[in-house]
């Protein structure tokens, strides 16, 4: 699978949407996978995360790791999967906005500068399993930029 915007239309990942403006009628209740890109060209980092507190655990991480984990080359930041795309997609957002949701997996995106500017996209699998289709892609990923997208199963943390 090619990772660029126009690829990523052709699949059916058609609208792109800023994560603080979407509304409950704009995400499907379905299952499906959906993609998180952060448009600017190059990273900056915040030195805190704005994600919540999840379990009294704080979401930071070190610039190091930050620095490890980033993927050059697309602006792809995170894949997820949902047995309901509009209740999990709601849930990322209300943790980047400092709720204790436990949307951990994808904490790195909250220590992006400008978190506002993260977008979102999806795709129904409806009579697929979501699972399968997002191992898919990560897997593809992975093979097109050799690690995993930059906030997905983070890879380097220890920094």
């Amino acid at each position: 699978m090619d990772f660029s915007r126009q690829s990523l239309d052709q699949a059916g990942f058609g609208k792109w949407n800023r994560i603080g403006e979407l509304s409950n009628g704009t995400l499907p209740d379905g299952p499906g996978v959906y993609l998180v890109r952060y448009p600017r060209a190059a990273p900056s980092f915040t030195e805190l995360s704005c994600g919540g507190w999840f379990k009294g655990r704080d979401p930071t991480v070190a610039r190091e790791s930050l620095d490890a984990n980033w993927v050059t080359g697309t602006d792809i930041v995170y894949i997820g999967k949902a047995n309901n795309l509009r209740r999990r997609i709601r849930e990322l957002a209300r943790f980047g906005q400092g709720h204790a949701i436990g949307h951990w997996g994808g904490r790195l995106m909250w220590q992006l500068e400008a978190p506002e500017e993260l977008e979102v996209s999806w795709l129904e699998t409806t009579g697929r399993d979501p699972y399968a289709a997002e191992t898919e892609m990560i897997t593809a990923f992975r093979s097109a930029f050799g690690k995993p997208p930059f906030a997905n199963d983070p890879h380097r943390l220890g920094g």
